[in-house]
């Protein structure tokens, strides 16, 4: 059996499970999410706690049972508390803003970079230089702040870019350092 596969998952007191068949449904206070789960795995619950249970014992199954396990995990998360990651833009004349439905980044270009959020996310700036992101869905939050993060990554010269909370940018000591 898969070590992290045979965990139990808490479910908290407002979030809803319905399993039909290979389709799961989570609702809880920040959304609904619904993914598919192959038929070699299928979910009991009992009173507020769930587990994830496979019918055959091989490598491949093991490896979705516990992949299947963390999603499940991840979206009762995301329903009742939601995931936050927070990006950081350091250097000269680097700004964001939020207009409409877009994240506009003054970003060092000849022109504003303008990225469409999804429905799911909400963007808040602090300061110009800090965005915050927030979202029920882990997967989609984190495939938005690495599009908005692609624009300029971290260069290891002089540290500008756009970094997560409390990277570390390895600096390289350049042409004068010999």
């Amino acid at each position: 059996m898969s070590r992290i596969g045979k965990l139990p998952i808490k479910i908290p007191e407002n979030v809803e499970i319905n399993y039909r068949e290979s389709e799961i449904t989570i609702q809880g206070k920040f959304g609904t999410l619904h993914t598919k789960i192959p038929e070699i795995i299928f979910i009991k619950q009992d009173n507020n706690v769930l587990s994830v249970n496979i019918k055959n014992e091989t490598r491949s199954v093991r490896s979705l049972h516990g992949l299947y396990r963390t999603l499940i995990n991840n979206m009762i998360i995301g329903v009742s508390e939601q995931f936050d990651i927070t990006l950081v833009l350091q250097g000269v004349g680097y700004r964001a803003t939020v207009q409409n439905d877009c994240i506009v980044l003054n970003l060092g270009y000849s022109h504003p970079v303008k990225i469409f959020i999804p429905k799911n996310i909400s963007v808040e700036v602090v300061q110009n230089t800090t965005i915050n992101l927030k979202g029920c869905d882990k997967q989609e939050l984190g495939l938005f702040a690495a599009n908005i993060r692609s624009w300029r990554k971290p260069e290891p010269y002089k540290g500008k870019g756009i970094l997560y909370k409390n990277e570390k940018v390895l600096r390289k000591a350049g042409k004068s350092g010999k």
